[in-house]
């Protein structure tokens, strides 16, 4: 904390209020998987589905959120680090507010998402988009993987950076063998099971 002199000041409006007024439970769904695993495109999918049943969805994005509130990040540790921290502390905001928070990132080290999972860990369900390494380079929506194995890409998850695996997350999709829409059910489904939707 940079500074001692601050003080939280509680409103009078609490997030039981906002829930029962949405008819919803805020929470973070958190997409975890390597790059070009289909975490975007998930949560695309999963927002348009809760929108049309009625229910208040939001993305962040790993790439939209470098436009500006991370824009001043890299992609070494640190700065990875950094970046799970403020998605963290943002989707927090988002579940207290009664919104369901789909986010897409990478987020390659087990140790970040623990921290994001601390903020709210009754609201926080991790959610692994397994898809083979073979199948996201065959994809490489973005020509990342070719990049990278070119050496044009330093600390490139998958190829010269790690990612861990959750070893426990809540749910797991295969993306490499269903499609995106039933994927995307499977997430809507799980909601609905843990009461966050009706």
């Amino acid at each position: 904390m940079a500074s001692s002199h601050i003080t939280w000041h509680n409103g009078a409006v609490t997030v039981e209020d906002r829930e029962k007024m949405l008819a919803q439970r805020g929470c973070v769904v958190w997409l975890t998987g390597l790059s070009g695993s289909g975490k975007s495109t998930l949560a695309v999918e999963v927002e348009k589905q809760l929108t049309l049943a009625q229910h208040l969805a939001y993305r962040l994005d790993g790439d939209n959120v470098r436009h500006g509130l991370n824009g001043d990040l890299g992609f070494g540790p640190q700065d990875r680090t950094e970046n799970i921290r403020r998605i963290g502390e943002v989707s927090k905001l988002f579940a207290d507010c009664g919104v369901i928070i789909l986010t897409s990132f990478i987020s390659p080290y087990r140790a970040d998402r623990d921290l994001a999972r601390a903020l709210c860990p009754d609201r926080f369900i991790e959610i692994y988009v397994e898809c083979s390494l073979e199948e996201c380079e065959k994809r490489d929506p973005k020509g990342l993987y070719k990049k990278a194995r070119a050496g044009e890409i330093a600390e490139f998850t998958g190829i010269s950076a790690p990612y861990e695996a959750p070893e426990h997350p809540e749910l797991v999709v295969r993306t490499d063998t269903s499609d995106v829409e039933t994927c995307a059910r499977t997430i809507v489904e799980y909601l609905r099971a843990r009461q966050f939707v009706v």
